[in-house]
């Protein structure tokens, strides 16, 4: 049991948990972007640190940008809640197993093969604190040449489905990417296999162009639909199996939304001369009524 001295209001209490969570948030502090076009956006935007949580997106089309921890527990919590969830990767990240990190990279130090050969928390507290950072990367490279041989399968499907990883400048892996930068990684819990398997759609690569009232632009001419155009949709497509249900819209995106609904036909039209017509259909699918 630890031994904790608090100082509730000028009282001072003794606590003595099992358990004793440091959430210090040393890397808790946002950095929040300025991305053109994020002030006409009609939907709901905000920083990982803001999240509310999954409930209030079921069904909806969320976009997230970013792919390291937060991200990927964002992603996973989203369409686990049934969201239609996209990762927009900027960058590459590292991405190591939880279950492999704790056994090759801590399991000398922190498992209980390391408590019966001896080793206490106090002392490998005292191991891991005093190897110089100078260094530290020679005795990690090793450790993540196991882990990425190990767990090669798993990082081969990421690749295989357009996710760019790396494993630090030098190949040392998460400790010291979080020294070095703070940023970059993920601790994988489950969210990578639905990346792997696109239960969670992935474009990397890119960046933001810009932000639009109902979708994002990225700098390779995508534009993903957010938030209410896939509601919309849907609904528009409970309202066509009682009746027949014609949309006509210039807006790309919710024809990509109509056009995933089924029994949706898609008809483009021109018009020439005050003349309406569907040119790639002979005959036409489709006149307008007589006034």
């Amino acid at each position: 049991r630890w031994t904790v001295e608090v100082d509730r209001d000028g009282e001072r209490l003794t606590l003595r948990p099992t358990q004793l969570v440091l959430a210090t948030g040393m890397s808790g502090k946002p950095y929040v972007p300025t991305l053109p076009g994020q002030d006409v956006f009609r939907g709901d935007q905000h920083h990982s640190s803001q999240h509310p949580g999954p409930d209030a997106y079921a069904g909806k089309k969320v976009v997230v940008i970013g792919s390291n921890n937060s991200a990927f527990d964002i992603c996973g919590a989203l369409w686990e809640h049934d969201a239609d969830v996209t990762m927009v990767q900027r960058s590459s990240t590292h991405i190591v197993k939880s279950a492999s990190l704790m056994e090759i990279g801590l399991g000398d130090l922190y498992s209980e093969r390391a408590l019966a050969a001896g080793m206490t928390t106090e002392k490998a507290d005292l191991v891991f604190a005093s190897l110089p950072y100078r260094i530290m990367h020679e005795f990690q490279i090793p450790l993540y040449d196991q882990m990425r041989e190990r767990d090669k399968e798993f990082y081969d499907r990421l690749e295989a489905a357009g996710f760019e990883l790396d494993w630090g400048a030098d190949g040392s892996g998460l400790f010291m990417k979080y020294l070095r930068r703070g940023s970059g990684y993920y601790i994988d819990v489950g969210a990578s296999e639905l990346v792997a398997d696109g239960r969670i759609k992935l474009k990397s690569g890119v960046n933001i162009e810009r932000i639009n009232p109902r979708s994002v632009t990225l700098t390779d001419g995508t534009e993903l639909p957010a938030d209410l155009l896939a509601p919309l949709a849907r609904l528009i497509a409970r309202a066509a199996e009682n009746c027949q249900v014609v949309v006509v819209t210039h807006a790309a995106p919710l024809v990509a939304a109509l056009s995933e609904q089924p029994g949706a036909t898609r008809i483009s039209l021109e018009k020439n001369l005050g003349e309406t017509s569907a040119p790639d259909h002979d005959p036409p699918a489709w006149t307008w009524p007589a006034r």
